[in-house]
């Protein structure tokens, strides 16, 4: 049979199962939901179009494929249809041990926008930053590209190089960095004792062991502290989220009761309240959170919800803004769809979505650096002529001593902000 036969009978059994969904949906669905007739017809009569006409041959299921990915990815930035990698990998960032270059993505105009760097990964000491616009990968353009295609070429066999080319607002001409690709090993839990009594743990992300992990890293500051800790910094910038149950575990850690999050959506299961257990592992010692731009989704729910219960100041600047939630279906085939299902609210109901958390405390994003002095040599009294003598004993041959760490204030200007308020607010306690 000629190739042209076979594609009219292909398109017209193509037809007949569209005309058969678009007449017993309306069985079971309701009048206003039924799917419209006219715009099957269409979706028909262009994949039949594209079969005949296109410069190249394009088999059903790859069209098929495509047309789902545009139906989701049209939707908003966080929809997506997943196939084989892609779902592989969406798995992988959960449970903390995932191949490539540790950054969170977003999709803006056409490009690819860095959510946030992940903690000791190879983009984050190659000097990627929150906000970064990736507009080329390996010299090739992502104007236009869709999402997941770009998000693919971000991905390759461990040890392999790569080169992002990057917009960032700050600088006049484009960044060029070549990174090489590695195994991404994630701790999302990291702990110092800053001083007697004040504890500083990092949450990088928000995976399935982080509660838990959060809790140790308590347990043993106060051990080496000898003592409970009268303040806590838990710093959340650039983190870009993760598993929601995690993020509620760490609230509900410091919440004693009331609502932590809840969800609104178009269904009833979409619709969900997280509420406190009634345990507080601080005891009401006061907490700054750290966040910035960086800061997005599970990280947001976090510091609104400590924030309606005034159980932290939150320090920094204005959030990301990532309040929606996404439920992600298996599919057969290694495939998935995952698309918006509901948005968040905080405590107090008012909703992340496109508006973030506003810092209670806003603190500029800077460095600090200890001022030159330009005249090397200075005089002292020692060295004026006839000075007068020092009568008392000699001193002491002053012995070498390791060098110094470096002040707090010059390492991180923020956590050094966040330990002063600290201390403030631990010495207004004492007084209450």
């Amino acid at each position: 049979m000629p190739p042209s036969n076979l594609n009219k009978i292909n398109f017209m059994k193509f037809s007949y199962f569209l005309l058969l969904v678009s007449f017993v949906v309306p069985v079971w669905a309701d009048s206003a939901k039924q799917i419209p007739l006219q715009d099957i017809r269409i979706f028909a009569d262009v994949f039949d179009r594209i079969k005949k006409n296109y410069v190249e041959e394009v088999d059903d299921k790859t069209l098929i494929q495509n047309a789902i990915k545009g139906m989701l990815s049209a939707l908003d930035p966080h929809s997506a249809f997943l196939v084989g990698e892609e779902f592989d990998s969406l798995q992988e960032g959960t449970s903390g041990e995932f191949g490539g270059l540790g950054i969170e993505v977003g999709y803006k105009e056409g490009f690819l926008e860095v959510v946030s760097p992940i903690d000791d990964t190879p983009a984050q000491r190659a000097g990627i930053e929150s906000g970064d616009i990736i507009i080329k990968i390996d010299k090739k353009s992502l104007r236009g590209m869709d999402m997941n295609d770009a998000i693919a070429l971000l991905r390759g066999k461990v040890g392999s190089k790569i080169q992002l080319t990057i917009y960032r607002k700050s600088e006049e001409n484009p960044l060029v960095f070549d990174i090489e690709r590695a195994i991404i090993k994630v701790s999302s839990v990291k702990k110092r004792l800053l001083e007697k009594d004040f504890g500083y743990i990092r949450l990088s992300q928000f995976q399935t062991h982080t509660t838990n992990d959060m809790l140790e890293a308590i347990k043993k500051l106060q051990k080496d502290n000898k003592a409970a800790l009268q303040g806590l910094i838990l710093d959340l910038r650039n983190n870009p989220g993760g598993i929601l149950s995690s993020a509620v575990g760490i609230v509900d850690a410091f919440v004693k009761h009331g609502l932590i999050v809840y969800t609104q959506g178009r269904t009833s299961s979409s619709n969900v309240k997280y509420k406190a257990t009634g345990s507080d592992v601080l005891n009401g010692a006061p907490i700054v959170v750290l966040i910035n731009g960086g800061s997005a989704s599970a990280s947001e729910v976090v510091s609104g919800a400590l924030q309606d219960h005034h159980r932290a100041i939150i320090m920094g600047t204005k959030s990301f803004g990532k309040g929606s939630v996404q439920s992600v279906i298996p599919l057969k085939g290694n495939k998935a769809v995952k698309f918006t299902t509901a948005r968040y609210y905080t405590p107090l109901g008012r909703s992340i979505q496109a508006k973030g958390i506003e810092p209670d405390v806003k603190l500029a994003d800077l460095k600090l650096k200890k001022k030159e002095v330009k005249n090397k040599y200075t005089i002292s009294e020692v060295e004026l002529e006839n000075h007068i003598k020092n009568t008392s004993e000699p001193a002491p041959e002053v012995k070498e001593t390791k060098k110094k760490k470096k002040n707090l204030a010059e390492e991180d200007y923020a956590i050094n902000e966040a330990l002063n308020l600290l201390k403030g607010l631990t010495v207004l306690k004492k007084v209450k």
